[in-house]
């Protein structure tokens, strides 16, 4: 149990529907980040809270998960990618720390995706970062196995 002496919830607004905000692209920033531990306990991922600074939505919150250390190359070849783009669209293309990200506006292209565990029930995903001057973070390309045409990547 926790001592909650003082609080008042008639002097505060409840929380609102958590429905899914509609697709689009929304001016954010990160606000946190950390690493935390696979179910699985065999790797690691960072997770990245941004919060939209602007517009109808503001102040909503949405997570994106990057495998950085997993034995799935591909997932870590994935979450590279996909913090690579994050830096190049805050401007920092060296982080010593995930917290040198925080606080720098940037563009997140969301989408509502079904469920996979509860059908018929949606989430919010970010599917792209952008630089809040509108430039595009050029795709990555998928590595080159040496030895392997590329169909069979």
């Amino acid at each position: 149990m926790a001592n909650l002496d003082g609080f008042d919830a008639s002097t505060v607004e409840p929380t609102g529907d958590f429905a899914p905000i509609p697709n689009g692209e929304y001016l954010a920033m990160m606000i946190d980040s950390e690493f935390k531990k696979t179910k699985n306990g065999n790797g690691e991922y960072l997770q990245c809270c941004f919060e939209i600074v602007d517009g109808e939505h503001k102040a909503r919150r949405l997570w994106d998960r990057l495998n950085l250390k997993n034995q799935n190359e591909t997932s870590v070849k994935i979450a590279q990618s996909t913090l690579s783009a994050i830096c190049h669209a805050v401007g920092i293309m060296k982080p010593q720390d995930s917290a040198e990200l925080h606080g720098k506006p940037l563009k997140i292209k969301v989408v509502a995706e079904e469920r996979d565990d509860k059908p018929g029930v949606f989430k919010n995903e970010i599917k792209g970062y952008e630089s809040v001057n509108g430039k595009a973070v050029p795709p990555s390309q998928p590595a080159v196995v040496p030895g392997k045409p590329p169909w069979k990547r």
